[in-house]
């Protein structure tokens, strides 16, 4: 992964982001940052309409219809600042244990909400009535708050990847 992460750095696209970071990498940081909110804020809307706690008086097609769309857009523009972040950087980002666990969790997050959704679209009637009520469906709600809420600690901490020890392959270097 050195190998790669050092053939990366020295890309076109790494140098220009590079030489331009004063500006650049701090607007692709605060977008990528926005839409990991707009994530993260979309998944607890519908968790909490899942546990019960918000929204009571929708039902869960008009809770996912209304923020499912935003979860995906900013999921998109996740991917995208999220790989000029790894070009910009590659070496803090790929050599970093914080990044590969980050990347573990944002895709059991995104399965699940792939999972969630087409599950809502093909049993709408009975998520009301029986399916949100089952202990298994809440306690999944729970789970996936935390993976997403896991996602966004390991984000902050392949700043402070040290924190890992030997864990982290940056530390081998």
């Amino acid at each position: 992964m050195n190998d790669f992460a050092q053939w990366l750095s020295a890309t076109g696209a790494s140098v220009f982001i590079k030489t331009h970071a004063f500006y650049l990498i701090p607007i692709i940081q605060s977008v990528h940052i926005l839409a990991i909110g707009i994530v993260f804020g979309s998944v607890f809307a519908i968790c909490l309409r899942v546990l019960g706690l918000a929204a009571a008086d929708q039902t869960m097609r008009q809770v996912n219809r209304r923020f499912v769309p935003w979860m995906h857009a900013a999921l998109w523009v996740l991917a995208a600042t999220g790989t000029l972040l790894i070009i910009s950087e590659p070496t803090r980002e790929l050599l970093a244990f914080s990044f590969w666990l980050k990347m573990t969790l944002l895709a059991i997050g995104v399965a699940v909400a792939v999972v969630f959704t087409l599950t809502v679209r093909a049993h709408e009637d009975q998520w009301d009535e029986a399916l949100i009520k089952r202990a298994p469906v809440r306690a999944m709600a729970v789970v996936t708050l935390l993976v997403w809420a896991g996602v966004i600690v390991c984000g902050r901490l392949i700043a402070y990847d040290h924190v890992w020890g030997a864990l982290s392959p940056s530390n081998q270097f």
